[in-house]
């Protein structure tokens, strides 16, 4: 037993070194010294504990040979190589036993193995610190790049403005010489007009007191223009002063319409870069979209018959023609969900065949309803015949009355009608001939009038409002039209039948 785990330690060992580049021959000897040593877990257990020499050596090497930058990194590598396992063998021989020796390799390849994953870390963080450079470099070279242009054209509004100030100065320095040559002439013309006085002056004293009082006005008016010449100045010093303060504000302004350029700039490189990204979105969905429109036409084809059947039972009514042509139409935008729509069209369909189910049901009951309405209609025509007929015969009464002769109306004294004391109120005969009896009769009649004006009406009209709700159904269901109540009555109203003498 101890042997067999020797030798599967053994081959550990093997793997261990090899995959550390150690070399073969430590092997041959293990193999040959550990099946007859005592056993080796405790061996191993004490040997862990204690500390392995020129294990304090390798990590240095290691790290000298990953720093050492130049061309001949290999081959260094090779030597430090090299001399750690010179290091390594020398400490394995001033070992005693194979167990030690297995132990030590066992730290060693532990210690590389660390050491490795630390590595194996800190390149990961160095190619994330690379990748997050490489994009911040792609960032500054584009700001780069905005700045650039932002300065060169800074640059060209700089020298409008210079070129602007140039034309300004010219300008002020073309006036300010007209001006100079305005003001020496004067001044020659005020010393010709100076030496013509003194000429004159010479040659006329005796016009001495008139010329003082000539020069005296003219002092007056050398001072005026003095004081207008100096005023000039102040002016023209307030208009340069004016004009380096619009300079100022020219330069501000511009300052700022260049800040606003590069926030315009900055958003319509933003709104390309979103409008590019929807351009290649919305081109490869056209794509997908002609790939799926040729591969539907074909169902459509098979979807047009049932569509066609179905718009055959719904052509009558035009709310449930103008729904169906609005499904239609979302039906060819939205053919990537036709087969979903399809089948909600179904349960569409069948909820509408029920609900039709149930509006015939209502209309059966409805039907109903108008059948005793009908009879309650012949009840009323019949009374109205009858009222007609007592009607008549109160007209024929009425002119017999008219006819005879009014004698029992003159026979009766004022003295009589007086004395005679007031009857109970009793319903008028129709053989009676006095006018208080026609009037009642009439009293009566015009009562009639307006109950049989005020409330058949309302009856006989309702009937087109009844068959107004129930034409939609009709119109969805074409074996409803079976059961359809005659058309509305064309008589007249029963109060101007009642009214004109004319019957129903």
């Amino acid at each position: 037993m101890e042997a067999t785990g020797v030798c599967e330690l053994d081959v550990a060992t093997r793997r261990i070194v090899g995959g550390s580049d150690s070399p073969p021959d430590l092997d041959s000897p293990c193999q040959e010294e550990v099946a007859a040593a005592f056993g080796l877990g405790l061996c191993c257990a004490e040997e862990e504990r204690g500390e392995t020499p020129g294990r304090e050596d390798s990590p240095s090497d290691l790290g000298e040979t990953e720093l050492d930058p130049g061309g001949d990194l290999k081959s260094r590598e090779d030597k430090a190589f090299g001399k750690e396992v010179v290091l390594l063998m020398q400490a394995l021989n001033s070992l005693a036993t194979p167990e030690e020796k297995l132990a030590a390799l066992c730290k060693k390849y532990a210690d590389l193995l660390e050491e490795s994953r630390c590595q194996q870390k800190r390149l990961k963080a160095v190619q994330k610190k690379q990748s997050q450079i490489v994009k911040e470099k792609i960032h500054l070279q584009g700001e780069h790049s905005k700045a650039i242009l932002a300065r060169s054209k800074l640059e060209s509004l700089c020298r409008e403005l210079q070129r602007h100030n140039k034309t300004l100065k010219d300008e002020n320095a073309q006036r300010s010489r007209e001006y100079e040559e305005q003001r020496k002439e004067a001044m020659l013309h005020f010393q010709m007009t100076l030496s013509d006085i003194e000429v004159q002056m010479e040659q006329h004293s005796s016009h001495n007191t008139k010329l003082r009082q000539e020069n005296m006005d003219l002092a007056e008016k050398l001072k005026k223009l003095i004081e207008q010449y100096e005023l000039r100045e102040e002016h023209i010093d307030k208009v340069f002063k004016h004009k380096e303060l619009q300079q100022q504000l020219m330069d501000a302004k511009l300052q700022r319409i260049t800040e606003m350029m590069r926030e315009v700039e900055d958003k319509q490189q933003r709104e390309r870069d979103f409008l590019l990204q929807d351009a290649t979105e919305s081109r490869r969905k056209c794509e997908l979209m002609k790939e799926q429109e040729t591969q539907l036409k074909q169902q459509l084809s098979l979807y047009m018959d049932k569509f066609e059947e179905f718009q055959s039972t719904l052509a009558k009514s035009n709310e449930v023609f103008t729904t169906f042509r609005q499904e239609m139409e979302k039906m060819t935008k939205k053919i990537k969900k036709l087969e979903k729509e399809t089948t909600q069209w179904r349960t569409k369909w069948e909820s509408n065949n029920q609900a039709l189910l149930q509006m015939a049901e209502e209309k059966t009951l409805r039907d109903g309803h108008f059948k005793a309405l009908q009879g309650k209609l012949e009840l009323l025509e019949r009374l109205c015949r009858a009222l007609q007929k007592e009607r008549n015969d109160l007209n024929n009464q009425l002119s017999l009355l008219q006819e005879t002769p009014e004698t029992t109306d003159t026979t009766q004294t004022p003295e009589t009608t007086e004395t005679r004391p007031p009857r109970p109120h009793r319903p008028p005969k129709p053989c009676h001939g006095s006018p208080s009896s026609v009037r009642r009769l009439r009293h009566r009649e015009r009562g009639w009038r307006q109950r049989a004006s005020t409330r058949l009406p309302d009856l006989l009209n309702w009937t087109p409002h009844w068959l107004l709700l129930t034409q939609p159904l009709l119109l969805l269901h074409p074996a409803a039209s079976l059961h359809s109540p005659p058309p509305p009555r064309t008589d007249p109203p029963l109060g101007l039948c009642v009214g004109e003498g004319v019957g129903l």
